[in-house]
């Protein structure tokens, strides 16, 4: 307020005499605009076109005293209206003046108005021109000394509808007019976007100091170590001289590197509301128009109004929509996508590059940028956001139970070691999820159980119970789930057994089994020779106790199949085939690969054979603890849903007990993948 009291003052000394001229004058002057001149030249035509065609009406008499006329010579001419069958009377002006006393006596008190007005001062009314023309006829015949009177028939308008033909035309021009106008120019006042001439427009969204934004940093969870580098960037725009005294320069660009629903788009928003400078925010497919050039134009756009509001941020989402790798084009043409890139490089470090600008962008495919775009002095810091940890996840059910009324009994902890590999996203969906279930049931608070079947919910799918599953099929997912849960329990390297059932899931999954992975990022060879062959536990149980296979296990073996290729092909981990990987991570050579044939024959052999160790060793094992699965066999028939308090009063614990310490943590990088009939494993990162 102080400031626009200084303002107002500093303009009254500037024109203390209200100098003509001076803003307070141009405020009371009434707006000019082009379309007043517009309004006259329409009414003006209107007015003349109305006056033009009708005038006035004149006074009413009838044939005889119009034939008593014509014998006196006091008619000039008459002109029959055809559509409104009158004949309009032009009389003489000089008879009307000498004959003043008759004509007043022929026409009373309307004589007055007749030698007043304008011609045609009468007219009658006739049944028919033809029958006028007629009986006119035959009168000069019978007067044959009387000169005939000359007829120019014509038609007229109604005053109503001469008003519409008159007006209608002009106003279908004049709206056509204004809707060109206000396309061309984007709006009435010819700005905002839309328009023609505002295509190369930027379609940025602008967060400015007065626009509150209900997101800040409290509102991010799980992701500090990016949090600590964001607002470093806030802070340097809140106080520059604490870094500039040091010599230290603000860092230009940052870019936000994770997969779909870490929180990165959630992290620019924090930003947006946090930092107290203007927030321009747009998505990388904005800049991309059917028109040439409009990319380019936009992106200068873009950085114009940024200097207008400098300092300010400006955030990307989805870069990588214009910031692709160039000579990618397989066309050899000119890419209007490259020609938006090479804009944006050197709006970001160019010639002309202004100070006070900091570019945050957002992106899940790092891998396909441009190199220009990534390199120091336009992305200075990458700021990798992976998925949460045990402590992330279970800092982020915390910020999205807020506004969920939960019963005092759960176990959040708990929770956070239930969803591994969960994101954000994924964590915030559970939670409505969760939601959603325990109003469905009617209850006061979203309780432990509730959670549970939200997981299931989202890892799953949904439950089906009254899908139609014959006994036998029943019969065979149970042995196969059992399978599966006792090669965890008793294979030390594999995840251990969280919960099996044998309802159906999602629109494939007949059986459902989720394990709790340990957070690790180096495995060796015994743990991957672990995981495969608890992988195959279902095959191989299928195969033990019913001598046959179903293609329940196809998912299971994608999983290995996978594994066993990284393993020889990736990590070296294979004696024949040696320390070599063949892992193309920038995927040049798609269509090529980068060993012989000979050695292709090799891969395939020693997969084979890693595989085929694996199921034998797998069998073997299920064999010799073939008891333990007929018993979680038939109860998983009985209950259809066994926990891991429910494997421990069946078989015993497990023998890996004492690490228990490792089993309760789990490995952000894992997913959890759908299995047809185990429903969800773990993938491993292999």
């Amino acid at each position: 307020m102080a400031q626009e009291d200084l303002k107002k003052q500093t303009q009254k000394k500037i024109n203390p005499n209200n100098i003509p001229g001076s803003d307070d004058d141009q405020k009371k002057r009434p707006r000019f605009s082009i379309y007043w001149i517009y309004g006259l030249i329409l009414a003006a035509i209107f007015g003349y076109n109305l006056y033009r065609g009708v005038g006035t009406a004149g006074v009413e008499t009838n044939q005889i005293a119009f034939k008593q006329m014509v014998k006196q010579g006091d008619v000039e001419k008459i002109k029959t209206i055809r559509n409104k069958k009158l004949v309009r009377i032009f009389t003489n002006p000089d008879s009307l003046k000498t004959k003043q006393d008759y004509y007043k006596r022929l026409f009373g008190k309307d004589y007055d108005v007749i030698s007043k007005s304008a011609q045609p001062q009468l007219f009658f009314s006739i049944v028919d021109d033809k029958t006028f023309a007629t009986q006119m006829g035959d009168f000069y015949k019978q007067y044959p000394e009387i000169s005939q009177v000359p007829d120019s028939p014509d038609d007229e308008g109604e005053l109503f509808g001469q008003i519409i033909s008159t007006l209608l035309p002009i106003l279908l021009i004049g709206l056509l007019f204004i809707m060109m106008m206000r396309k061309v120019g984007g709006g009435a006042s010819g700005g905002g976007p839309g328009g023609i001439f505002n295509i190369g427009k930027s379609k940025a969204q602008l967060f400015d100091k007065g626009t509150k934004v209900n997101i800040n940093f409290g509102d991010v969870a799980g992701l500090d170590e990016a949090k600590v580098e964001v607002m470093e960037i806030v802070d340097f725009l809140k106080n520059p001289k604490k870094y500039t005294a040091l010599g230290g320069k603000i860092p230009k660009g940052a870019l936000l590197i994770g997969p779909p629903g870490t929180g990165k788009t959630l992290l620019a928003k924090a930003v947006a509301g946090e930092a107290q400078v203007p927030f321009f925010s747009l998505s990388g497919s904005d800049f991309v128009e059917m028109f040439v050039g409009v990319g380019a134009s936009r992106v200068r756009d873009l950085f114009k109004q940024a200097r207008e509001k400098a300092p300010c941020i400006i955030f990307i989402d989805e870069i990588d929509a214009i910031g692709r790798a160039r000579g990618k084009n397989m066309m050899m043409s000119n890419d209007e996508r490259e020609n938006t890139l090479n804009q944006l490089l050197v709006e970001m470090d160019g010639f002309g590059t202004d100070l006070g600008i900091i570019i945050l962008a957002a992106t899940n495919r790092p891998d396909v940028l441009d190199n220009a775009l990534l390199r120091p002095g336009r992305f200075d810091r990458q700021i990798s956001i992976d998925r949460p940890d045990l402590v992330g996840r279970e800092a982020i059910f915390k910020v999205h139970l807020i506004p969920i009324k939960i019963s005092q009994t759960l176990d959040i902890h708990k929770l956070a070691e239930q969803t591994p590999g969960f994101a954000g996203a994924d964590i915030a969906n559970v939670c409505n999820e969760a939601a959603l279930i325990a109003a469905r049931k009617g209850k006061d608070a979203v309780d432990m159980s509730d959670f549970q079947d939200a997981i299931d919910r989202v890892i799953g799918g949904l439950e089906k119970k009254n899908k139609i599953i014959l006994p036998e099929e029943k019969e065979i997912i149970a042995y196969h789930e059992a399978g599966h849960a006792i090669c965890g329990w008793f294979l030390e390297h594999a995840y251990p057994l969280l919960k099996v059932t044998v309802v159906p899931r999602g629109t494939a999954a007949l059986g459902y089994a989720q394990y709790t992975p340990k957070e690790q990022y180096l495995y060796n060879t015994d743990q991957l020779m672990d995981q495969i062959c608890m992988t195959l536990g279902g095959r191989a149980a299928e195969q033990i106790f019913f001598d046959k296979i179903s293609t329940g296990a196809s998912n299971d073996l994608q999983q290995i199949t996978k594994m066993a290729y990284a393993m020889v092909t990736v990590y070296g981990m294979n004696e024949k085939v040696g320390n070599i990987s063949f892992y193309d991570p920038t995927q040049e050579n798609t269509f090529t690969k980068p060993y012989s044939e000979e050695t292709g024959k090799m891969i395939d052999h020693e997969v084979r054979l890693l595989i085929e160790s694996a199921y034998e060793r797998t069998k073997e094992l299920l064999t010799l603890r073939k008891k333990e699965v007929e018993i979680l066999a038939k109860e998983l028939l009985k209950k259809e849903v066994l926990f891991k308090s429910d494997v421990e009063l069946l078989i015993g614990k497990r023998p890996y007990e004492e690490k228990k310490a490792l089993d309760i943590i789990d490995n952000p990088k894992d997913g959890v993948i759908q299995d047809p009939v185990d429903g969800v494993v773990v993938e491993n990162p292999a």
